[in-house]
């Protein structure tokens, strides 16, 4: 009460009279609910109330003054700091920019910085392969810097060689955009591997949804998309999404998500590999549990009641639950759940496509792993309680409830009987997931990463590179119960 007082009377804002009334209430109230035994906090926040609690109204103003001089001086010097610095990493960028590009050089992001990860790691493994004369460097953020594989080469972004490599690598490959500051070389090529099919609005198309828009540059964005040379897509539906919303005069490569190649190359010792790190005992049926953001809500709240769920599926299925973290603390209703095993949190377990393979079956809501998942042909349902409202803030680019990969449940109580019955495997949910196959993995048949490489990498034409397999003579990795037969 106290801590949210002083928040109120530190906005300002308030008339002089106003807010020495305010002051005098909240020391009163500060007073009177009092805990017995109570000790202030140390530090400013102590002094504050302790000021807040004497009701000493003149003196709380020159501490405030005191302390707007103080925080205005420091925030001059770390300006001036950070100003020297652009001018010196500038400085550096503009002096590596006027050496020759070398052409065994390629510098690999993904989301954000994170790490090794999706399409990037995909065509980075398989470039070690094809050409091992390209030397690779990852840009990691310095907090990921530990959860790298032994022995990757990499940069923290800003240092002096963050900025060497960017300016001198032949080939810069990332599934987010490069920072705006990247100038495009003629003779570099840039490969935007994105990371995921879209079914909600991308790029231009969120400039009508201002929930989705909010924080958006677009203009800065149309200079990045300019900066492409090639866009790796999964399937037609999303080569028409990426030019609509990202045009430019890159070439689409339509050859598939080489993320999804190991969706077709992983054997039954993968899975089952993957199912022991995870703790999911052999004959024990695990269900993936990967819902996605949402634009209109400030924080995230959850969809589910996993307790509940998880006592309804019984002692035979484990969640495997993939998002924000569910019900923090100590006083969690899940702690008793994940100590027996029956709801595994790995929001931070990477990769992701581990998951998938362990998994039997996928519950989602509107997240592009669905698309992926259906790649290894097993049950997906779909959790849709806010379809029109998350339809109506971000849009979408078609009726996810028309075209589903499986089952849709608008209700816990549906999502439990699909769960609990034999409909989320039954025949009708593997005719719509056909379906959905046909349209959505295209182009995902296991040699993806091999035909970028080949096109982007080797410079061969793309009449000689290996033909993407027609769906029905795709063999997906086995499932959890095939790789313990």
């Amino acid at each position: 009460m106290v801590r949210d007082c002083l928040r109120v009377f530190a906005r300002g804002g308030m008339e002089e009279e106003v807010a020495r009334e305010f002051f005098r209430r909240a020391s009163l109230a500060a007073l009177r609910r009092r805990p017995e035994g109570y000790s202030r906090p140390a530090g400013l926040e102590g002094v504050r109330r302790s000021l807040l609690e004497e009701g000493a109204y003149a003196r709380y103003r020159t501490f405030q003054a005191v302390n707007r001089t103080r925080r205005t001086a420091k925030s001059a010097v770390r300006t001036r700091k950070r100003q020297v610095g652009a001018k010196l990493r500038d400085h550096q960028y503009r002096r590596a920019l006027a050496r020759p590009v070398n052409p065994h050089l390629a510098v690999f992001a993904a989301y954000w910085n994170r790490g090794v990860a999706c399409n990037p790691a995909a065509i980075a493994a398989e470039l070690s392969e094809l050409a091992p004369q390209i030397h690779p460097v990852w840009v990691v953020t310095q907090e990921n810097e530990a959860l790298l594989p032994p022995g990757t080469d990499h940069v923290v972004p800003g240092s002096r060689r963050y900025w060497e490599v960017l300016a001198t690598a032949k080939y810069l490959v990332n599934n987010v955009n490069f920072p705006n500051a990247v100038v495009k070389r003629p003779d570099a090529i840039h490969v935007q591997t994105h990371h995921g099919t879209p079914l909600k609005r991308m790029g231009l198309d969120q400039m009508a949804y201002p929930a989705a828009a909010q924080g958006l540059d677009f203009k800065a964005l149309l200079e990045r998309i300019d900066k492409w040379d090639y866009s790796v897509s999964a399937n037609s539906h999303t080569t028409r999404m990426w030019e609509r919303a990202y045009p430019s005069h890159y070439v689409s490569l339509d050859h598939g998500y080489p993320r999804n190649d190991v969706y077709y190359t992983a054997t039954a010792e993968d899975i089952r590999a993957v199912r022991d790190r995870l703790g999911i005992d052999p004959g024990r049926r695990a269900v993936l549990y990967a819902p996605t953001h949402r634009d209109y809500e400030a924080g995230w709240t959850p969809r589910l009641d996993l307790a509940a769920l998880a006592d309804r599926l019984g002692e035979d299925t484990v969640l495997l639950v993939r998002g924000h973290y569910f019900y923090g603390g100590a006083a969690s209703p899940l702690t008793n759940l994940r100590r027996t095993g029956r709801i595994i949190d790995v929001s931070s377990y990477d990769p992701v496509e581990d998951l998938c393979l362990a998994a039997d079956a996928l519950v989602t809501d509107y997240s592009s792993i669905m698309f992926d998942y259906a790649n290894l042909d097993r049950p997906i349902v779909i959790h849709a309680d806010d379809w029109e409202t998350y339809r109506t803030t971000r849009g979408v680019y078609f009726d996810l409830m028309a075209q589903a990969p499986g089952p849709v449940a608008r209700t816990q109580q549906e999502l439990t009987e699909i769960l609990t019955t034999e409909a989320w495997c039954d025949e009708g949910a593997a005719k719509t997931r056909a379906a959905f196959r046909r349209m959505f993995c295209e182009y995902d048949d296991g040699r993806a990463a091999e035909r970028v490489v080949r096109r982007v990498f080797l410079g061969q034409d793309e009449r000689s590179l290996p033909p993407v397999l027609p769906l029905e003579e795709r063999t997906p990795a086995p499932t959890p119960q095939e790789a313990t037969a």
